[in-house]
């Protein structure tokens, strides 16, 4: 079993920044791929970023050059820093570890909301 645990949700206004942070224990290899996905009320879950052990992230279309996903190895740790925040970004933004293998599993956090509104 993986445990993640999330922080740093909260209230922003349009234009402001929050950093998201996950902390994976429990049966965790650093091998693992991991990420974050939001979604919306009404909408489907969503790919946010992703980055696997080698560090070549991937982001959705719509957060390039705006946020930035990294991890420390050391601490199995995921962030997600968002800058410029746009209302469209309100959403429960939800860790994600995924194992390696032939059927690979994923584990989810319990999600943190982040509402972006003036």
């Amino acid at each position: 079993q993986v445990q993640l645990v999330e922080s740093g949700g909260g209230l922003v206004q349009p234009g402001g920044s929050l950093r998201l942070s996950c902390a994976a224990s429990g049966s965790f290899f650093r091998g693992y791929t991991m990420g974050w996905y939001r979604q919306a009320p009404g909408k489907q879950r969503e790919l946010v970023a992703t980055i696997p052990s080698d560090g070549r992230t991937n982001y959705a279309d719509s957060v390039k050059g705006r946020f930035t996903i990294s991890r420390d190895n050391a601490k199995n740790t995921v962030y997600l820093q968002m800058n410029s925040l746009k209302p469209e970004d309100t959403a429960v933004y939800y860790c994600n570890v995924k194992t390696g293998g032939l059927v690979p599993y994923d584990y989810w956090g319990q999600g943190t909301q982040v509402t972006v509104s003036s």
